[in-house]
This record gives structure tokens, C-alpha cells and sequence, in this order.
């Protein structure tokens, strides 16, 4: 990885069974610092991406730092899966495609291929009918059976390795994205991105994609398929690298390196994976001093102790809140529409009403409201919190929307993370700012 913006730092990777590089891992002990802010980046399709995106948020943190803090670095590293559609802002557009583009381009392409391996031909095929845009639901059914290839578990199939972050095991069924036929869905996603771009014209409604001259326009929502089955694959893949490799770490560190106080800092799918390494973190290891999670791509309710919608259940995460020694901190935005519009769609289970999906708060993510369903629960802004301060421990939901606003479609602000303001929320956190 080059040269990142702040010093001391050191990365950590991880593959995708959660196994850690040994010599980076125990590199961790030889650091002579006060505080460790971990971070675990979202879809970013390359170690440099995400050095990019390391090195942008870090770069405030030196001049915010409160006296006799020594403040360490560590790049969380994982195999996850960007779209290069989805671009940062402010970032340098190099190998993008324009947003939007129903096409794969070839970094696209090969990414996938690298995060799958053995499915070249597979790829090679969903890029050529995302190309050719056949007007036939027999194309579209090829399309969603190929895509879904690509996310099939190991073992047990993602039937049973995707469920959601918050309902009940007996309540569970199959996820919209992954059973519901491809062509419903494509129109579903269609007609949502339409709706992210904010045109001014009347658009056709969704039911108006239909056989003939309009189901070309319908290969607009194959890509956000794809990207969406995908999504699944990483969500597993997230979960798996947090509990069982970040969290024994963690868990190492608090022998190796028992003063060191530990930050855990995620954004998108890195925040379910910095979320879940609590669920690894060995019993006793009171390292982790607080934890942000920066439009975390995971349900609103996984650390509800009881479901409104299912009171003898919980969340995946219930209770895990406990595990860090301070609090528990979710940034939101409402301009973030990869998580306010496209997430509740594609997390939906197979046979709901498409049209109640986005108004039903059982699908809700995190990064579009904040922690909900748990008990205390602070609320602030991001003013309030700033001058204010975080409280020392307990969930707390603070709307960024205030810096947290700008981006294209399909993801919007889903990526404005970059910001000093942001910094400063992460220090007040850990209390170590000025």
C-alpha cells in the first residue's frame, strides 16, 4: 500500500475467511501510541482506493488531537467489491465509468473476477447482455440466474448465509434481490434510480416498463442488480472478517498492548464489519473505547435488544453495545441514497409491495436514520454534537447531513465521508480531541 497521509499507521489484511496477515498483526505491539483509530473501508475495489480514502479522512486528525495523546493509524484491509460507477467526491475519477452507465466496464469486470474466482465466463456474460440490453424476459431470467452465481455460499447456499440483520429466524424468508424473478426486480431498481437522478420530466411509473419498446430501459436496473447481489456477498464476507478475524485480534492487542486504547472506525460494509468483530472480541478485552460507524450499510436495528415489528427477537448484534468500553456512535444522512432508497429494496423479502418497501422500517439501514429500537438512545446533530460532546457510553445517532451531502447517483452522498467535521466526531468519541 503507498505512503499514507498520517504517521504512525500500519495495515492490517485480512482475506476473505477473516484469516489476518500474522507479521502485520503483530507489527500492531511494537507501536508506541496512546490510541489506535482502526479503520475498515466499504466497497472499495483496490488496496489503493482505499489508501485514497485512508489518507483523505486521516489527514485532519494530527492538528485535532488533544495534549499527550500519541495517536496511531491502522488500514483495515479486506477482499470487498466497488463498483467504479460509484465514485468518491473529491476524489480523483481515474478508471470510472459514468455514473449510471448500464454497461460493466473492464475494471469493473475485472474486479469481479478477482473476488470471484472461477466465474470468468460468468462475468464475461453479464457484461455482454448488459451491453446487448436483449428485449426478452427469457434474458432477463439468464441475467438474474448468472448474478446470483456469483453470491452462492460454500456451503448451505446464501439462502442461508444472507439472511437479514434483524428479523427472527422464524420469520425469515428469502431476500427479494436474491428469489424474487430478475425482471421484477430490474423494473424495481430502474424506477428507484430514476427516482435518485431527481428528473424534472414525468417519468413513466414502473408498471410502465413493459414487454416491447420499454423493457430496454428496464437493463438500467440489471446493473443495479448485479451490484446488489454482489452486495450480499460482501455483507457475508464483512461479518466473517469481523467476527472471526478483527475481533481475536482486537482480543490479542488487549494482551499485547493492554494500555492502548482502541478506536473502531467503519464505513458502508466496513461498518458491519468493525460492528461484528465486538461479537469476536474475546470476554474481558475492554480495549475498544468507542466505535463510529460512518453510513453504516447494515440494519437500523441490529443492536435492539426487542424488534417493534417482532418483540421477541432482536437484533443480530443485541446486547454487543456493552462490549465497548464508551459509546457506540451512527452517523446518517439523508442524502445518502445508495442506503435511503436502493438498500430498502433490495433487503425486502421476495413477494413484498415494491411500492411499501422504502416505508417500511423493517428495511431500513442504519446509514439513513441512525441506531434505532435500543435503549438509552442519544440523538443529536452533528452541531450538537460537536459542541456539546458524545456521551461516554450508550448508542448514539447523529445526522452528518449537514457535510454528509454531496454525490451522484446510484450511491448520492453515500461516500461524502471525508470531512474534518467527521474527524472531530471520531475524537470526541474516543475523548481524545482537544
Amino acid at each position: 500500500m503507498p505512503e499514507m497521509s498520517v504517521e504512525p499507521n500500519r495495515e492490517v489484511t485480512f482475506d476473505k475467511d477473516g484469516d489476518v496477515n500474522a507479521a502485520q498483526r503483530d507489527s500492531l505491539a511494537e507501536m508506541d501510541v496512546t490510541d489506535l483509530v482502526m479503520f475498515a473501508h466499504g466497497w472499495n475495489n483496490s488496496p489503493s482506493v482505499a489508501n485514497q480514502l485512508y489518507s483523505a479522512f486521516f489527514a485532519p486528525f494530527p492538528g485535532l488531537t488533544g495534549d499527550g495523546v500519541r495517536l496511531g493509524y491502522v488500514a483495515v484491509v479486506w477482499p470487498s467489491m466497488k463498483f467504479t460507477d460509484e465514485l468518491i467526491p473529491d476524489f480523483r475519477p481515474s478508471a470510472t465509468a459514468a455514473p449510471l452507465d448500464p454497461g460493466l466496464d473492464e475494471a469493473t469486470q475485472d474486479a469481479l473476477a478477482r473476488l470471484f474466482p472461477g466465474h470468468d465466463g460468468t462475468v464475461r456474460r453479464l457484461a455482454q447482455l448488459l451491453d446487448e440490453q436483449p428485449e426478452s424476459e427469457a434474458a432477463f431470467a439468464e441475467f438474474g440466474s448468472l448474478a446470483r452465481q456469483l453470491t452462492e455460499a460454500p456451503a448451505g447456499g446464501v439462502a442461508g448465509a444472507c439472511f437479514t440483520d434483524d428479523l427472527p429466524h422464524d420469520e425469515q424468508g428469502p431476500p427479494a434481490v436474491l428469489f424474487e424473478d430478475a425482471l421484477t426486480m430490474c423494473r424495481r431498481f430502474a424506477f428507484a434510480l430514476e427516482e435518485s437522478e431527481e428528473v424534472t420530466e414525468k417519468e413513466p411509473a414502473v408498471e410502465s416498463f413493459s414487454i416491447g419498446g420499454g423493457l430496454k430501459k428496464v437493463w438500467k436496473g440489471g446493473k443495479e442488480l448485479l451490484r446488489q447481489t454482489t452486495y450480499y456477498a460482501m455483507k457475508r464476507r464483512a461479518g466473517t472478517v469481523g467476527e472471526l478475524g478483527l475481533g481475536p485480534l482486537l482480543g490479542q492487542l488487549a494482551r499485547s498492548s493492554p494500555t492502548v486504547r482502541v478506536h473502531l472506525v467503519g464505513h458502508s460494509q466496513g461498518a458491519r464489519l468493525v460492528s461484528f468483530a465486538l461479537r469476536g472480541l474475546p470476554h474481558g478485552a475492554n480495549n475498544v473505547k468507542s466505535l463510529t460507524l460512518l453510513q453504516g450499510s447494515l440494519s437500523h436495528y441490529v443492536f435492539a435488544p426487542s424488534l417493534p415489528h417482532a418483540a421477541h427477537s432482536g437484533g443480530a448484534l443485541r446486547t454487543m453495545e456493552h462490549r465497548v468500553d464508551g459509546p457506540v456512535v451512527a452517523c446518517y444522512s439523508r442524502h445518502d441514497s445508495a442506503l435511503g432508497m436502493i438498500y430498502p429494496l433490495a433487503s425486502s423479502l421476495a413477494g413484498d409491495d415494491a411500492n411499501a418497501a422504502g416505508f417500511d422500517k423493517r428495511w431500513w439501514a442504519m446509514g439513513h436514520d441512525g441506531i434505532q429500537a435500543v435503549q438509552p438512545l442519544v440523538r443529536l446533530t452533528l452541531d450538537e454534537a460537536l459542541r456539546q460532546g458524545i456521551p461516554g457510553s450508550g448508542c448514539v445517532s447523529v445526522d452528518t447531513a449537514s457535510v454528509v451531502r454531496h454525490g451522484g447517483p446510484p450511491a448520492g452522498a453515500h461516500s461524502d465521508i471525508c470531512h474534518e467535521e467527521l474527524a472531530r466526531l471520531v475524537l470526541a468519541a474516543g475523548r481524545i480531541g482537544r
